[in-house]
């Protein structure tokens, strides 16, 4: 099973990562935190301090065109906030 599906690059997760050592993943629904922790660890090589997770849900919406009602609906995801150790960075542009 794959744990990590891939990393949020967004202004917000960039910037706790440059301030406070805090990096963003999409992580698959069944994980738990120490499956990620262990799979941040490995894929990366950083000591990973903590682990905040959140289940997003799928948003239903409905819009009315001319040629009738069309329904769509996001993805339901979970979302991995992961603190490394202090003096360590994840860097996600040049990781070869």
């Amino acid at each position: 099973m794959s744990i990590i599906i891939k990393p949020i690059i967004t202004e917000k997760i960039t910037k706790d990562g440059e301030v406070f050592n805090r990096f963003g993943f999409v992580v698959d629904k069944r994980a738990n935190k120490i499956q990620i922790k262990q799979a941040v660890e490995e894929a990366y090589g950083v000591s990973v301090t903590d682990v905040n997770t959140m289940n997003y849900r799928a948003d239903r919406t409905v819009k009315y065109t001319k040629s009738g009602l069309i329904a769509g609906k996001t993805s339901a995801y979970k979302k991995a906030v992961v603190s490394v150790k202090e003096g360590e960075t994840i860097d996600f542009y040049n990781n070869i």
